[in-house]
């Protein structure tokens, strides 16, 4: 299976990245909609689309304002946006037929639960702490899984939860020596969200949302890191994963 890496910022674009989202395009699953959701049109290939949003901060869910572009003259046959109730309300109520953006959402909704299914997979939530509403998932499938973790301040609380998956996606907006300002802003550094990949024995990591501010290669100080974990994968808007 393969996960493209559509966003992979956090807070606004910068040159290089755009902000939160990611596609199985295989399932016609997307997670987050930040500003790289306009790229969710290249790789449309299911009649079916699930957008699984983890909070409404709008480098999360600016993206769903561009599904007329994203949908136009493609043969899909529904968008359901998969959310916390409030989320849900914000996004149909606040974000869609406002003066921020005036046409009326037509989407389907579907509230999540502590577990559910979609298209035949398992699908699990987790609170995380970000100082607001937000929530993980976890996917599985017969032969695989796969755990989605951001905007959170990494603990080993949710180590159960990802526990085992073949490839974890995590938040890293700040390396160690900014950890003064992921306790604030209820963000992860590059050493906890490392230490987490070890103690829940997942089988790859790959690091995202980082600070746009922080350009580079090593967005993440990984050369800093007080741990480590084998193959870490710093993701870059345009990477493809197979898992």
């Amino acid at each position: 299976m393969r996960l493209c890496m559509l966003g992979t910022a956090g807070y606004h674009p910068n040159e290089t990245r755009h902000t939160a989202c990611c596609m199985l395009p295989s399932q016609g699953f997307v997670l987050d909609a930040g500003t790289g959701f306009f790229r969710v049109r290249d790789h449309l290939v299911t009649p079916r689309l699930h957008v699984f949003l983890t909070h409404v901060h709008l480098d999360h869910v600016a993206g769903l304002t561009f599904l007329l572009d994203v949908l136009w003259e493609k043969p899909v046959e529904s968008v359901t946006v998969h959310a916390l109730p409030e989320h849900l309300d914000v996004v149909r109520k606040q974000l869609f037929g406002s003066l921020l953006f005036p046409v009326e959402f037509r989407y389907r909704t579907q509230p999540v639960q502590p577990e559910f299914e979609v298209e035949g997979v398992r699908v699990r939530t987790c609170p995380l702490d970000h100082g607001t509403p937000c929530i993980g998932y976890r996917f599985d499938w017969p032969d695989r899984s796969l755990a989605y973790v951001t905007d959170t301040r990494c603990s080993e609380r949710y180590a159960d939860f990802v526990r085992g998956v073949d490839l974890l996606i995590h938040e890293c907006n700040f390396p160690d020596r900014l950890r003064h300002l992921a306790d604030l802003t209820g963000h992860s550094v590059v050493s906890d969200v490392l230490r987490l990949a070890r103690k829940a024995e997942v089988r790859r990591l790959c690091l995202t949302h980082f600070n746009p501010l922080l350009t580079g290669d090593d967005p993440a100080g990984l050369d800093q890191a007080e741990t480590s974990f084998p193959g870490v994968i710093v993701a870059a808007d345009g990477l493809q994963i197979d898992f």
